[in-house]
């Protein structure tokens, strides 16, 4: 291609912001407005006669104050409109909903077990050695297959029979360890059994299972056990669920998901019997209720009444279960898939509840004293293995039930003797805005709770935890208070102290002031002190400082509280100091909007810092660097550019002998400080950023030296860089930066001893030598963006200037020898666009250079005296380019053209209506 000679077309920016401009339209009152409530026409002018629905003439408009989106919406999302317009005759249809709504009881509010499993099988632990049997299998009994029904079913019972009667092997003395694997085995021999088709052996080994939750020797674990048995029953009730499932499933039709027993096929209603009668025919009891519960969705298939007639069964089954903790345990894995498949049946649910109640007093009876000396088990240690089940039964209940059953509940613990196991389980299900109204009520109850089997402070630990969710009456709270920590402050084990404390440390900060604040923390210190017992309770304090420092957010205040520095010097433990500091930090970044002159809160932060700071070593990992990099930075807000800056302010840009010498220390602390930094795009953007501070400083030399040190790094900018822990490519982001720098080269002055335009030529010859990525057309992108800088660098008067720097428009004032030197690097850069252009004239690049074609041309036409002969050639060749190989965007080509012929009714613009018609659109063919 021809080299081409560049005109830049002279600009008049203030005519321009004023053509771009909107037009100022008078606003009457009364007229419409954005912030206006909406008033909404609904016009039905055809009647629709369709079954199952009404249609007449009618209008109706709204003008309460809404949202505005929400209102053309009349208050329902677009997907809700679009199910409403759905046939509401279809068949089903209303079945369909009314199933929905009762299954869709239990919602996201409703905490469900699986949350609740992790907690107890880290709780509930021992080192005793435990036992459980193994399923071993046996010949006896396997008779040959027959094709009567009758001896069909009763050789599987003489399979159950010859399981029951010993054909199992006990395994002693195992870990809890070993014991938890083997109940994994057990789990998995389940899966195994079931995809091999041996249908049989899965149940037994669910029965096997099911036996072990009758054993209480090893009675601290219990709990545990629980949890991991049940997980058997949950994968044998699936597996048995989707197997009839499937069943029903033909090549006619699948059974949608809310189904009657009507859908259900004869086949599957009678697989469905059957293993409702092998369970039936299980001859103890805990097994038997524990596999029937465990498919008590079947039910569906057979009746649609068929579970709700069978949990008042299995509630009734519970009565013979004589331990009070495998009952209670019972009960609660009743509720839980009670809750599963039947949430609207909370009948069933609160007589299960009231059974328990009724055979409360069994805890404290002497079948349950005598196995608690027999192991070894003090009453304080036996109570809270009832939490769990307790707490999930209570749940279950209490979920989205009234005030009036938290009342009721209130009444029954109190004709119990204000049982303390009970209460603890009332406050931590029920809503806490219920619980925090009722406080003193509460209060007095657990004033006359007998303290021997369960201690008063972890009743105040639940009644803190709800207030921590909701308030109580403001008349109560100081009172609420001092009742409370009565009782904490006299704890005499450090544990249970801090327990407490971190719950009503929140309270604390939440209703009252620095004082009460300052009072709870020296508690705190003065009970964890002695034996250097915060050693042992790290979490727990770490827990009180988040929330101290998560109410206080003005750090003037929270460091004028005596007490929340010596609290801080009792993280004696370098990680955990650490992970304090980082919160501290955070919360100051986030929270301190103005920068602050405090030298208490300066000193205390900056020795923050430094504990940050000095915790890096050798296997640091970078992430923890960049967290502890961004905090530290995020402190020194009054960092020297900022300090350089507030100066300039506060002079009003006419430095003074002292303040002139002051920020050319600013500007000289940072530039050898920049190098010290890891970050290479860090470094590149410091220097950029601190040579536009030196620049509005008057520190022309100064500046020059950080644009040209910026310059000389571009060369070592990597061709990946990590982010975020994963490589990704640099060049976007050098595009970015470039893109900046030029936007501030343009008011750079030129220095005296180096030529015209001395940092943009040095800022292309970089460029030019860079190596940039095969198949990537950034280098052009960035040519372009140097064309548009040296066009407006021809301008007798820049778009815009730094105060007191007399830019390169006022240094040449449009001299021409200037302008020539301008034009002629112009030309270089249109040289290097061009050649580009040629080099992608191959069929994979064919769209890239349709694109950068009508790039350019957009440049041109942006920046470019098209009067001139051949600039105005070279565009409608790049027009006829970017649709050569049929690869153009039309409907940019289109709204491009219209632009053009809009511009050319403008003055001195007549001379693109020529250009316009030189410029044809042409179709894919």
């Amino acid at each position: 291609m021809a080299v081409f000679p560049w005109h830049s077309r002279g600009r008049n920016y203030k005519a321009e912001f004023a053509s771009c401009r909107l037009e100022a339209v008078p606003l009457e009152f009364g007229d419409y407005h954005p912030l206006k409530p909406i008033t909404v026409t609904e016009s039905k002018t055809k009647k629709v006669s369709r079954k199952g629905s009404t249609s007449s003439t009618s209008s109706s408009s709204s003008s309460s104050m809404v949202d505005p989106l929400s209102s053309v919406l009349d208050g329902t999302d677009p997907l809700s409109m679009f199910a409403a317009t759905a046939d509401p005759a279809a068949p089903d249809s209303s079945r369909k909903r009314r199933d929905r709504d009762e299954n869709s009881i239990v919602g996201s509010d409703f905490e469900p077990w699986a949350s609740k499993r992790g907690e107890i099988l880290a709780r509930y632990t021992t080192t005793e050695k435990l036992s459980i049997n193994l399923f071993m299998g046996s010949e006896k009994g396997k008779a040959t297959a027959t094709s009567a029904m009758s001896e069909k079913v009763r050789t599987r019972l003489e399979e159950l029979d010859d399981f029951e009667e010993g054909s199992q092997k006990e395994l002693l003395n195992l870990t809890q360890q070993d014991y938890v694997n083997r109940i994994e085995e057990l789990n998995q021999s389940l899966k195994d059994a079931w995809a091999s088709d041996q249908k049989v052996k899965a149940l037994k080994i669910v029965i096997q299972c099911s036996k072990l939750l009758s054993d209480t020797s090893v009675i601290q674990f219990y709990p545990s056990k629980f949890v991991l048995i049940t997980d058997i029953l949950d994968t044998f009730g699936k597996l048995v669920y989707e197997r009839i499932f499937s069943m029903c499933v033909d090549n006619r039709s699948v059974l949608p998901d809310h189904f009657s027993p009507e859908n259900v096929n004869d086949t599957a209603k009678e697989t469905c019997l059957n293993w409702f009668f092998k369970i039936a025919s299980i001859r103890e009891l805990i097994p038997r209720f524990y596999v029937e519960a465990s498919i008590l969705k079947c039910n569906k298939f057979l009746s649609k009444t068929g579970i709700s007639e069978c949990l008042p069964r299995l509630t009734c089954m519970i009565r013979g279960i004589g331990d009070p903790l495998v009952s209670v345990y019972a009960r609660a894995y009743l509720c839980r898939v009670g809750m599963e498949v039947a949430p609207h049946l909370k009948e069933s649910l609160n007589k299960n509840f009231f059974d328990f109640l009724l055979t409360f007093k069994q805890i404290h009876g002497d079948t349950v004293q005598n196995q608690l000396v027999v192991q070894g088990v003090e009453l304080p240690s036996y109570l809270p293995l009832y939490s769990p089940a307790m707490d999930w039964i209570f749940q279950c209940i209490s979920y989205h039930a009234p005030e009036a059953l938290l009342t009721e509940m209130m009444e029954r613990c109190k004709k119990l003797g204000n049982n303390a196991l009970l209460l603890n389980s009332v406050m931590s299900a029920f809503r806490a805005e219920f619980i925090a109204t009722r406080s003193m009520d509460f209060i007095g109850m657990i004033k006359e709770c007998d303290e021997s089997g369960f201690p008063k402070h972890l009743l105040f630990r639940s009644l803190g935890l709800n207030l921590a969710l909701a308030d109580p009456p403001e008349g109560d709270r100081l009172q609420i208070l001092n009742e409370a920590w009565k009782v904490i402050t006299k704890l005499k084990n450090p544990q249970d102290y801090v327990n407490c404390a971190e719950v009503w440390v929140e309270y604390t900060c939440k209703h009252f002031t620095k004082r009460e604040v300052n009072t709870v923390l020296a508690d705190v210190i003065k009970h964890m002190t002695p034996d250097r017992a915060f050693e042992d309770s790290y979490p727990q304090l770490q827990s009180i400082i988040k929330k101290v420092i998560a109410h206080f957010h003005d750090f003037s205040v929270l460091f004028s509280v005596e007490k929340f520095l010596p609290f801080l010097d009792m993280f004696q433990k370098e990680s955990v100091r650490v992970d304090v500091c980082k919160c501290i930090m955070e919360v100051f970044i986030k929270h301190q909007q103005e920068p602050t002159k405090d030298p208490v809160i300066l000193n205390a932060l900056l020795h923050v810092c430094k504990t940050m700071h000095d915790s890096v070593n050798a296997l640091t990992l970078e992430d923890e660097k960049r967290m502890l990099a961004y905090l530290i930075n995020g402190f020194i807000k009054m960092s020297v550019n900022r300090l350089a800056m507030e100066t300039r302010k506060v002079m009003k840009g006419n430095h003074s002998r002292k303040t002139a010498a002051f920020v050319r220390a600013c500007v000289a602390y940072c530039f050898i400080t920049i190098p010290s930094l890891v970050g290479i795009f860090t470094r590149l953007n410091l220097y950029l950023h601190s040579g536009q501070v030196a620049l509005a400083n008057q520190c022309l030399s100064q500046a020059d030296a950080f644009f040209k040190a910026a310059i000389s790094l571009i060369p070592e900018v990597p061709k990946t860089i990590n982010i975020d822990g994963k490589m990704r490519p640099s060049e976007s982001f050098l595009l970015e930066f470039l893109c900046n720098f030029f936007s501030t080269l343009l008011i750079v002055p030129d220095h005296p001893e180096h030529g015209v335009l001395f940092l943009v030529r040095e800022l292309l010859n970089v460029i030019q030598d860079y190596t940039w990525e095969d198949n990537s057309d950034d280098k052009i992108r960035i040519y372009t963006c140097v064309l548009h800088l040296l066009s407006a660098m021809s301008q007798e008067t820049y778009l815009y200037h730094i105060d007191k720097v007399d830019s390169n428009d006022s240094l040449y004032g449009g001299d021409t020898k200037f302008l020539a030197e301008n034009n002629k690097l112009c030309e270089t850069v249109m040289a290097q666009i061009l050649e580009h252009l040629k080099t992608l004239a191959k069929d994979e690049a064919l769209k890239r250079q349709s694109s950068l074609g009508l790039s350019f041309f957009n440049s041109i036409l942006a920046h470019g005296d098209l009067r001139n002969n051949r600039l105005n050639q070279l565009s409608v060749n790049l027009w006829h380019l970017a649709q050569r190989h049929g690869c153009a965007d039309t409907r940019t080509m289109v709204k491009t053209l219209e632009y053009i012929k809009k511009r050319s009714k403008h003055p001195d613009m007549g001379h693109l209506t020529e250009l316009a018609l030189r410029l044809p659109l042409q179709t894919r063919t």
